[in-house]
């Protein structure tokens, strides 16, 4: 099942579970506006080339709409269209005053130089300029994209409505961006899987835990977590897979990652094929990769006693109920990897302020976000008998509905 549908089929669970109107389900499914343009650029050699574009905001009844912009080969209308109906509800699970949004550019980001993405987000930026805003779509960084991509953006889009750094966030931090906003999304992902442990009596220093991806979010939640004293066994990215069962050094995969580019040839652990990663021996498994990875092929085979969803849409629904039947406990991700974008609130706060917090003061607040989250979500999932995913999903839908009535919607 593709991402969009499956986001579909989890909001109208939760739209049936709340009872909600169904004019105010169908007007909630809607995206408030879709933007398609093309971006001509010429390359290095001359030649001029052209992308796809796109940028869709999905709702903006609760605030701004928020979301990232990520340049991907297979960025196509539907997914992005599914990631910004969940930053819809990932942004009111969290309780930020955001709506949701998404972007992206079908391009492959390894095969254009530096100069060339430049061009293409600065053709992109001038597009939608008169679409984003502080007060109306605050974009940020994905996949594919960075704080360098965000300081192009800032500084294409002050050309036409003056300096404005809080017109999107994940910015570099000489340019306004947020201490901790890096390391946010991972570290929000390590409170959240916190949370979770705590309520079922156990902490992260005495489980072993299996990291898929180990890019920004994978690493960062890989190094946070054997910092507090867990066991990462095994974790793997596009080239390659390491396991250790004793744990790996995580300092010296990162340093090694580093010097080499891949995973492969690390001393301190035995090479494992990639999709053995999802099924390996540990407590804990955390998806940082794409969507889709946990599917009905290989739930059955799942190890894993709690899965903490830090990539959006890892589990297909199929795998859902594969996996729920088993007992495992999954942390959906529109909670679990919540992080990011509550740190790029606070970076938006920060720079509409003019004032800039200490990182302490970030992950500080950062860690009180996730866990009241973490109390809400499962207050919902007591008051309607109803697992982890559904919890979070009638939480941020039912926070979206109330603001819309509150607003007056059918007038």
């Amino acid at each position: 099942m593709n991402a969009l549908a499956a986001t579909n089929r989890n909001f109208r669970q939760a739209a049936r579970i709340l009872g909600l109107d169904s004019k105010l389900e169908r007007s909630l499914l809607i995206p408030f506006r879709e933007i398609k343009v093309e971006c001509t650029i010429p390359k290095d050699d001359g030649t001029l080339v052209s992308y796809v574009g796109f940028r869709v905001q999905h709702d903006n009844a609760r605030g701004p709409m928020k979301g990232g912009i990520r340049y991907h080969p297979e960025v196509d209308l539907d997914e992005v269209n599914a990631l910004a109906q969940l930053m819809t509800w990932k942004t009111a699970v969290a309780d930020i005053p955001y709506g949701g949004a998404k972007g992206g550019i079908g391009c492959v980001p390894k095969e254009l130089s530096l100069s060339e993405l430049e061009r293409l987000t600065r053709v992109f930026t001038q597009k939608i300029h008169d679409l984003i805003g502080i007060n109306t779509d605050v974009p940020a960084p994905d996949m594919g994209t960075n704080a360098q991509t965000m300081a192009w953006i800032l500084d294409e889009y002050s050309k036409f409505h003056g300096h404005s750094p809080a017109v999107v966030t994940g910015k570099p931090v000489d340019l306004g961006g947020s201490l901790g906003r890096e390391s946010a999304t991972g570290r929000g992902v390590v409170y959240a899987a916190e949370a979770l442990l705590n309520e079922q009596g156990k902490q992260i220093k005495d489980l072993t835990f299996a990291i898929q991806g180990f890019g920004n979010v994978g690493s960062w939640v890989a190094k946070l977590i054997h910092e507090i004293g867990g066991k990462v066994v095994a974790v793997s990215d596009i080239t390659g897979a390491v396991k250790n069962q004793n744990g790996l050094d995580i300092p010296a995969l990162l340093s090694h990652k580093e010097a080499t580019g891949k995973l492969n040839d690390f001393g301190g652990g035995d090479v494992m094929s990639t999709d053995e990663l999802l099924t390996h021996d540990c407590d804990v498994l955390i998806p940082c990769a794409l969507g889709g990875v946990l599917n009905r092929e290989n739930a059955d085979h799942v190890k894993a006693k709690f899965i903490v969803e830090a990539a959006n849409h890892p589990t297909d629904p199929d795998a859902d109920e594969i996996l729920s039947k088993k007992g495992v406990l999954i942390l959906p991700d529109i909670y679990a990897n919540a992080g990011g974008v509550t740190v790029s609130y606070f970076e938006w706060v920060q720079n509409i302020q003019g004032f800039m917090w200490e990182e302490e003061k970030v992950n500080r607040e950062l860690k009180k976000y996730m866990t009241k989250a973490f109390g809400n979500l499962k207050s919902m999932c007591q008051t309607h008998s109803c697992n982890l995913r559904m919890g979070a999903f009638t939480l941020g839908v039912n926070r979206v509905a109330r603001a819309t009535q509150l607003r007056g919607w059918e007038a």
